[in-house]
């Protein structure tokens, strides 16, 4: 792979030359490579397809959990959270220790590995959010629930310049990887002032269906905004907002 300097940036194939256009700007690189067919049916390659098998198989799991989550999740990540999911995904059912090779899944994984997962790697939710937070999951009752006791919000919340209100997000999830569905609940607590005056206490309980025998995720963010004319706006299109995962209950 090569980067495309001068004036003059191409797309497209010239020769045995590739040249396109990626997140680290215009590259180029060679065609060629073993066809697809041959990795379809050579014993040779027998390893890559279960690599690929199970790479394409934390590819679904991620956009299906992103999918779960796309009411709280828009202006929370960064560019390249989708790549960095996958491969997290990947470390999940890699841990299956039951299935074959190629065969490997996040149910018989260990999907406890997302906790603490950042979606918005630019805004880290524990570089954001200093206030304490006890995240609790109760399978048989369907809650899955954030607890922040009152703080006082410029002391333990770093905002980014220009804000001046903020809230607090959370959502709780029940996601069937092998059906490709998902049930969710989200809560967020009033927009609140950063400023020197106390909140109340924030109780986020998100209620999903009782004993459900799928994987839980429990995940809490920030959204920043700037008052202007008594019209709260998201902050940047939402650049600064945190969103992490705080609490899984695998099955």
């Amino acid at each position: 792979m090569a980067t495309q300097k001068g004036i003059l940036k191409l797309e497209g194939t010239i020769g045995d030359i590739t040249f396109y256009k990626s997140q680290d700007g215009y590259l180029a690189r060679e065609k060629g490579g073993v066809s697809a067919e041959r990795i379809a049916t050579d014993p040779t390659f027998q390893r890559t397809r279960e690599n690929g098998s199970e790479f394409g198989a934390a590819g679904k799991a991620g956009k299906l959990l992103r999918d779960s989550l796309r009411v709280i999740l828009n202006g929370s990540s960064d560019n390249r959270m989708v790549s960095r999911l996958t491969k997290k995904m990947v470390e999940v059912i890699q841990a299956d220790i039951t299935s074959t090779r190629g065969q490997r899944n996040v149910i018989d994984g260990e999907a406890e590995l997302l906790e603490g997962f950042e979606f918005n790697i630019n805004a880290k939710l524990g570089n954001t959010l200093y206030a304490p937070y006890t995240p609790t999951i109760d399978r048989v009752a369907g809650t899955l629930k954030a607890s922040l006791p009152s703080f006082v919000p410029a002391d333990y919340v770093a905002a980014p310049g220009g804000t001046t209100h903020f809230k607090i997000v959370s959502s709780g999830v029940a996601v069937d990887f092998e059906n490709e569905s998902f049930e969710m609940d989200s809560k967020a607590s009033a927009v609140l002032a950063w400023d020197g005056t106390a909140t109340a206490v924030i109780n986020l309980t998100n209620a999903i269906t009782a004993n459900s025998t799928h994987p839980l995720f429990l995940v809490l963010g920030i959204e920043f905004y700037q008052d202007v004319n008594g019209v709260k706006y998201p902050l940047k299109n939402g650049a600064y907002n945190a969103l992490s995962i705080i609490k899984v209950d695998g099955v």
